[in-house]
Parts: C-alpha cells; sequence; structure tokens
C-alpha cells in the first residue's frame, strides 16, 4: 500500500541527497489569516526568555526555529497510555518553521524524517506551532486591542508573547524560572546592588538565569538518554569528559570554587601558585583549559561517537528527533551547531513521572525542584491535574476565571504566586505581572521607583493599571526594550550570549563606578 504523500491540501514531500541517500522530510503550510498584517516571526519568538531554553533552537542567520515536536500533543492521552514510548504515538520529529518571503500569507513548517503525515499527526503539528506563536482569533484580538493602548507596542512589533508547544512544558519551565534563593536586588534610594536575605519564591530569575538555562538543557539531555540509551549513555561519557582524551578532562574549571584569598599565594621565588594546606602547586594537579577549549573537544569527541555509528545503528534505539537528522550532516556542523542538535525533545509527563527523585535532581541539576517536578507529572499522568480542561478553561478571559483557575494551580505543589502568574501569562492572562527581583531592578533603574519584596507587587499594579487588562505585556514590552538596549537583538544573540542576560551585567555603569570609588575611600 503506498504511503499517503502528497494527499492533503498543503503538505508537500521532499528529499535532499546525503551520501546517496534521501533525507526525508514534508513541508506543511500554516496559513496565517487574519495574522498576516501584524506577524513577525522574529519578533513572535525572540521575545521571552522561554524561546531561549531547549529543545528551542533559533538560527540567527536564517531567522528560523528548530525544535523537536510531538506527533501527538494530546499529553493526558499520550502521558496515561499503556503504551511503550517507542510507540509513534509518542514519537517526536524535527521541526523548522520559516516565513518564507515568497509566501507571506503563511508559515512554513519542515518536519524531518518522514516521507508522510496523517491527518492527525499534521493537525497535532500545526496546533503545537499555533500555540507557541499565539496564533488564534483571540490572541490576534487580544494584540490589536493592546496596541491600541500601549503605542510603542506597534513600533516595535511587540505584542506576541513566545511560549511552550504544550501546557506541560511551560509548568515545568516556569518551575525552572524560580531560581534564586539567596541573591536579591535592593533597590534602595541611591543604589541597586545585590544583597543577601531571607525571601519566598518571588524573587527569581534574573540572577541564575545561566542555571535556568542549562536546567532545562538537561532534561532534554535526559529525554534522549531515555529513548535511546545506548546513544545517550556516550553522549553522557562525552560531557563528562570520560571519552575527551586530554589531561583536562579531569576537571571542570582550572580556577578552584573557593576564595582565592584562601586557597592560593605566591612564593617569592618564582611566583608559582601554592595550596596553602598541601605546599602542592597547582598546577601539578591542573592543566590550564578555558570553556572554548572544552567545547572544542566536546565536539571532536561527539563528532568521532557519531561517525562510528551508522543512522540505523541508533535508531532502532532511539525514537526521538535524532533520527531525523543524518551522521553526516552532524559531522559538518561547528561545536555550537552540535550543541544544539544533541539533546532530545523536552519531557513528557510519562517519562518524567517515571523516574526517581534523587536521581532527577542529580542528572538535571534541579535541586529542591526535582520533587516538584515529578509531583506535577505524576498528578498528570494519574489524572489528578486534566492540561486538556486547563487550556480549554482559558479560552474566557475574565477576572472570575482567572481566580478560579489560580485557585487550581495553587493546589499544585510548588506553585507559589510568581509560577502561578507566570503560567496563567502562559495561558493567555495578562492583568498580572509575575512580580520578582527583575521587577524591583526595572522599576528602579527604568521609572525611579524603589520597591522591596514585599512591596514591588503594588508598586508595578500602579505603575502599569492605565494599561488595563494588559498590564504584563506593557511591563513586558519595557523590560525587553531594555535588554535588548543593553546587549543588542535578542534574535541576533547566539546562543552562547543567552546566559549573559543576568541582573549583574544590567546594573548602571554608573553604580559600579561609584562602587569601586566606595571601597578606594574605605
Amino acid at each position: 500500500m503506498e504511503p499517503p504523500v502528497n494527499k492533503y491540501a498543503n503538505t508537500s514531500a521532499s528529499g535532499d541527497i546525503a551520501d546517496g541517500e534521501r533525507r526525508r522530510s514534508v513541508v506543511v503550510e500554516l496559513p496565517l489569516g487574519d495574522a498576516v498584517d501584524t506577524f513577525d516571526l522574529e519578533k513572535a519568538v525572540c521575545s521571552h526568555g522561554l524561546f531561549m531554553m531547549a529543545p528551542n533552537y533559533w538560527d540567527p542567520l536564517s531567522k528560523t526555529l528548530k525544535r523537536p515536536l510531538r506527533l501527538d500533543s494530546n499529553e493526558d492521552t499520550a502521558s496515561s497510555s499503556s503504551s511503550s514510548s517507542s510507540s509513534s504515538s509518542s514519537s517526536s520529529l524535527l521541526v523548522q518553521i520559516s516565513h518564507p518571503s515568497h509566501t507571506l500569507g503563511s508559515l512554513s513548517l519542515r518536519v524531518f524524517g518522514t516521507d508522510s503525515l496523517s491527518p492527525l499527526h499534521r493537525q497535532s503539528l500545526l496546533d503545537q506551532v499555533r500555540r507557541m506563536l499565539r496564533l488564534s482569533e483571540a490572541e490576534e484580538r487580544i494584540l490589536r486591542e493592546f496596541r491600541e493602548v500601549y503605542g510603542g507596542a506597534k513600533e516595535r512589533g511587540f505584542g506576541r508573547v513566545f511560549r511552550s508547544p504544550t501546557l506541560f512544558e511551560d509548568m515545568v519551565k516556569c518551575i525552572l524560572l524560580c531560581n534564586c534563593q539567596f541573591l536579591v536586588l535592593y533597590a534602595g534610594e541611591d543604589e541597586l546592588w545585590p544583597r543577601v536575605v531571607e525571601f519566598d519564591e518571588a524573587c527569581s530569575s534574573s540572577i541564575q538565569w545561566s542555571r535556568t538555562l542549562s536546567m532545562a538543557r538537561a532534561l532534554c539531555e535526559l529525554q534522549l538518554e531515555l529513548q535511546c540509551p545506548l546513544l545517550g549513555e556516550s553522549i553522557a561519557k562525552v560531557d563528562n569528559g570520560s571519552n575527551i582524551s586530554s589531561p583536562t578532562a579531569e576537571t571542570e574549571d582550572f580556577a578552584p570554587t573557593t576564595p582565592q584569598k584562601e586557597l592560593k599565594r605566591k612564593t617569592p621565588n618564582n611566583g608559582s601558585t601554592i595550596n596553602n594546606q598541601t605546599n602542592e602547586t597547582v598546577t601539578d594537579h591542573f592543566v590550564p583549559t578555558t570553556p572554548a577549549v572544552k567545547e572544542k573537544q566536546k565536539a571532536e569527541a561527539l563528532t568521532s561517537l557519531l561517525s562510528s555509528h551508522k543512522e540505523e545503528d541508533y535508531c532502532k534505539h532511539c525514537d526521538s528527533f535524532w533520527s531525523s537528522i543524518p551522521t553526516d550532516e552532524v559531522n559538518s556542523r561547528s561545536s555550537y551547531d552540535l550543541q544544539s542538535n544533541r539533546i532530545g525533545n523536552f519531557p513528557s509527563p510519562g517519562e518524567l513521572a517515571k523516574l526517581d527523585e534523587k536521581f532527577l535532581a542529580k542528572r538535571c541539576n534541579l535541586g529542591y525542584r526535582a520533587s516538584r517536578i515529578l509531583s506535577l507529572a505524576k498528578s498528570v499522568v494519574e489524572g489528578r491535574i486534566q492540561l486538556r480542561q486547563l487550556e480549554e478553561a482559558s479560552s474566557e478571559l475574565s477576572l472570575s476565571n482567572y481566580d478560579k483557575l489560580g485557585d487550581q494551580l495553587k493546589g499544585i505543589d510548588g506553585f507559589g504566586p510568581f509560577t502561578c502568574a507566570n503560567v496563567l501569562m502562559c495561558m493567555g492572562f495578562y492583568h498580572v505581572i509575575p512580580t520578582d527581583s527583575e521587577t524591583i531592578r526595572h522599576l528602579k533603574q527604568v521609572h525611579a521607583v524603589s520597591s522591596t519584596v514585599q512591596t514591588v507587587k503594588e508598586r508595578a499594579e500602579v505603575m502599569y493599571e492605565k494599561y488595563a487588562p494588559f498590564q504584563f505585556l506593557a511591563y513586558w514590552s519595557e523590560v525587553w526594550s531594555f535588554y535588548e538596549e543593553r546587549f543588542g537583538k535578542t534574535s541576533e544573540m547566539p546562543q552562547s550570549d543567552y546566559k549573559l542576560i543576568t541582573a549583574a551585567n544590567m546594573r548602571p555603569k554608573a553604580s559600579r563606578n561609584q562602587k569601586k570609588r566606595t571601597k578606594r575611600s574605605l
């Protein structure tokens, strides 16, 4: 029986020849409809830190978004299914989303690793892309109304805030945003400095943004290992350096993790670094290296690993999107590109619910978040949390419905005010601003309004109430614009620079110079 390749209206099959083998792919068109006049792929994707988190990969050169998507996006059904993880209903394929200039009225979705899509799978992929890019009639209406209220949004092309293809992925990533345990930004009358204080989960994302990125990436690496144990185990060895033939593989970094003043001193004779406790030179044990050198070594080791495995050797074990990427193409990529492709999809509730909490915490460096993520996954799998019902309920964007959904979310382990507000924002509610240390910084640095952990919510409400019911959109438009003024366009950033968007790098230069003068005066 012939496969239904060109059976559907906006679907076509194509292939690229590589070493005599055809790389299978299907192109699906997503009509923009009423959004054709307001939609900008670059602006829609690069509008929130969620786009920087794995497995999303924005290509600054081609202006395309790549990531794996599941052929069945119904998490409630897929998670509770008795079928194995290798079933076709739960498999993932790499999807590249672009907006070709010759088809301005539609987006192009190239789906790799197949030469046909069933109507169900095609619809599932389209639904996930629509969700990520907020391509619905309701979101289009909100965007147009918001731009009428907030004039600067239209000029900036702002109005769509990127989110994940599924609610579960959004919920877990909002847990990962709760990141800061010891430092917050203190906004006083004349300064803006990190201070050590005690606080709850409301002070979060800006201090350890790099860790948020690494935790999301680790979860996607874990998903690859779960889908493809043999390849995942080999990649894990490359990551920890055990497959790299180099003396630098014995240590994570040359520099010690303890303060240098306590660990090091210099001899008056040759100036070599001495360990105060053992009197042994540090260079007796470590060879100086840099992150760039280590990544190059990892890339070379990974290239060697993939070169030694034919595609069919690991595809029989691996149901992740890796099966859609030919080995020869991976070998031709730089270490930067390799990093973006040696991960799996974001793990599903069913995949996470089977894991041990201690293993998950250690493997992905999640800390206390591991128990919260496992609890959430198990609740979804066991039917205590119905994700589809939550999504359907969010179609009514009323204050009463917000309160009702908020009460449901607050009943989930680890979902405090900040996490709930972020999840509800992802669900389409924009009248509440998730306040944290970043809000404190923004109000102080942009509006000269001082606040604390206790007062920031009230100060933000007063500041943005004139934009109701789009307070968050107005606030986030300012925040994102500030980021791009400070760091450049996020859509043009290399992936390696995402971690630089931190509170420490956003302090006013005048404040840092003033701090230096203060130290000298002391």
